[in-house]
């Protein structure tokens, strides 16, 4: 599939505001993070920009963007439209808790309930996200369960990582900060890695065959090409990347996403007195670089059953 940019931008800036926005709401609650007036408002101003600009950038793709809004209707069976009602239902709570918060009002319940609601909201969106993809079975390489769970902990763990950022601003930093974000990173890399395995190692169901029907006649082959030259979907969904590439880009995820942040928050915790400001802004930029180029191959990577019909043989 055709890595489109602005669908990598939604889903990694998203992903990680809605991330920060959680753990930040869940520190909050906990008792676990100063409800300091400016931290709070630095903390969920920050997520919140990260959202609106990744959910504003999923529209540049699409041919005719004012139309988007129709896709909130289809709830009932679309993904797509369950995620865009999830995500214009957590502004409201998570907002009134960073009220909240600023104003120093969050012991009473109602501004409790409207924090645990934002949580709630903001990792059901993720979810949704990671379901469009998870739901297609026309893309093996998507039809799979680990999809969805990888796109929370991606969110997850970027967003640890800025909430580790916020605190050392704030000097507020805390232990249970830094395993957070550790705990996160190893599970979303163990994920990974399953996952990679799994795409690699999976048999290649989708034959011309089995598309066609003519398998009872043997071998299936086109006469002629379908197209005289390229077209949208050679363009959309025949993108391909050369395994060396393919590679070398993980061995490069691995250690910009996983590697350079789990070794800088490492040192940070060994540390946790010291000037730490650095090591946490080297953390968060190298696993931004490192889930776009991560969110990239996940598109690249994706063969789609249509260029079937193109001359590939399987998919």
């Amino acid at each position: 599939m055709h890595p489109a940019y602005s669908v990598i931008l939604f889903t990694t800036a998203s992903g990680a505001g809605y991330g920060l926005l959680a753990l930040l709401s869940l520190g909050g609650l906990m008792g676990l993070t100063p409800l300091h007036p400016w931290m709070g408002f630095t903390g969920f101003l920050t997520a919140f920009v990260l959202i609106t600009a990744g959910l504003l950038s999923s529209t540049f793709h699409l041919g005719h963007p004012e139309r988007s809004w129709r896709a909130f209707s289809q709830w009932r069976s679309s993904w797509l439209s369950r995620e865009g009602v999830a995500a214009v239902l957590t502004y409201a709570p998570a907002g009134l808790f960073g009220l909240a918060w600023f104003l120093g009002e969050t012991a009473h319940w109602a501004w409790s309930l409207a924090g645990w609601a934002g949580i709630v909201c903001a990792i059901a969106t993720v979810y949704c996200t990671g379901m469009i993809y998870a739901s297609l079975k026309t893309i093996r390489q998507w039809y799979t369960p680990l999809v969805a769970p990888i796109y929370v902990l991606m969110a997850a763990a970027t967003g640890a990582l800025l909430l580790n950022l916020l605190l050392v601003l704030f000097g507020a930093l805390a232990a249970w900060a830094l395993w957070l974000a550790v705990g996160a990173l190893a599970v979303a890399f163990l994920a990974k890695i399953a996952y990679w395995f799994s795409i690699d190692n999976a048999r290649k169901t989708y034959t011309a065959e089995s598309a066609t029907g003519l398998g009872r006649f043997g071998k299936v082959r086109p006469l002629d090409a379908p197209h005289s030259r390229a077209n949208f979907i050679m363009r959309e969904m025949g993108y391909a990347v050369g395994r060396k590439h393919s590679r070398i880009l993980r061995r490069l995820a691995v250690i910009l996403l996983f590697a350079v942040p789990l070794i800088s928050t490492s040192i940070m915790i060994a540390y946790i007195d010291g000037a730490l400001l650095p090591l946490a802004l080297l953390a968060t930029v190298s696993a931004g670089i490192g889930v776009a180029i991560e969110r990239w191959l996940f598109f690249a990577e994706a063969s789609h059953v249509a260029m079937l019909f193109y001359g590939n043989e399987r998919a």
